[in-house]
């Protein structure tokens, strides 16, 4: 079958399939859908909200995670939380709500604002340019990145603090997981692909943090992103822990 569908994402880097969390949500998403898809690079700017993920379907195009999901799920008929009950999938979404509303700042907080690691990592998203320009933009693009952090929170917080709130999550998400296979229970849902995406943006061995440390000292949530990787992306070479 020949895919309308095309994700938009960053690519992979920094040791991981997909640099975005957010893009690695949809991509899993559209796995478990079992939907054929093409991808393709893109900048935030490109997008019709100014970030990534979005998708071009039949023309149209969709933008923000959650929204495309909500697309696919209306328009092909799919149900990613499929077997859950009305109070498994509320659950489901407040799990979901405390990842990408608390723990991914903490994570982007780790590669953008710890200098070695924006050095090694994002400020190469600029290497395009000749040199002056690269580093305007390396300047103007942290710039946005801090004070986005700034307004959702962890910008305002010292990095020991940062990384205490990312570990009251990761200590949550661990005893919600349990020793289950997956979060919900034996088979993977749409809020595993949102745990995924930010788990595996933690732990890649890439970036050296506190909060990695933190996360690989829960080994269920290691195992998980492990379980999970093999499972959508089989072909990713993947150390969990260095």
């Amino acid at each position: 079958m020949i895919p309308t569908i095309t994700l938009f994402g960053g690519g992979a880097g920094f040791g991981l399939p997909e640099v975005s969390p957010f893009v690695t949500k949809t991509e899993v998403q559209l796995k478990m859908a079992g939907l054929p898809f093409a991808k393709e690079r893109a900048t935030p700017g490109a997008s019709p909200k100014g970030q990534l993920p979005f998708i071009s379907d039949g023309g149209a195009l969709i933008a923000d995670s959650t929204f495309i999901r909500a697309h696919i799920e209306k328009t092909y008929g799919v149900d990613l939380d499929e077997g859950l009950d009305a109070r498994q999938r509320a659950e489901a979404w407040a799990i979901e709500r405390m990842i990408e509303n608390h723990l991914n700042g903490p994570l982007v907080y780790a590669r953008w604002l710890l200098p070695e690691n924006f050095a090694k990592g994002p400020a190469h998203f600029f290497d395009g340019p000749p040199e002056d320009v690269a580093e305007a933009l390396r300047r103007e693009v942290l710039g946005v990145v801090t004070a986005n952090l700034k307004a959702q929170g962890a910008g305002r917080h010292a990095p020991d603090e940062v990384v205490e709130l990312g570990d009251r999550s990761l200590r949550a998400l661990s005893i919600l997981l349990g020793d289950k296979p997956f979060l919900m229970g034996d088979r993977p849902v749409g809020l595993d692909a949102t745990a995924f995406g930010s788990l595996a943006g933690i732990l890649t061995p890439f970036f050296e943090s506190d909060l990695r440390r933190r996360a690989e000292g829960h080994a269920n949530l290691v195992a998980y992103v492990a379980r999970m990787m093999a499972r959508y992306f089989p072909d990713h070479p993947w150390t969990p822990v260095a």
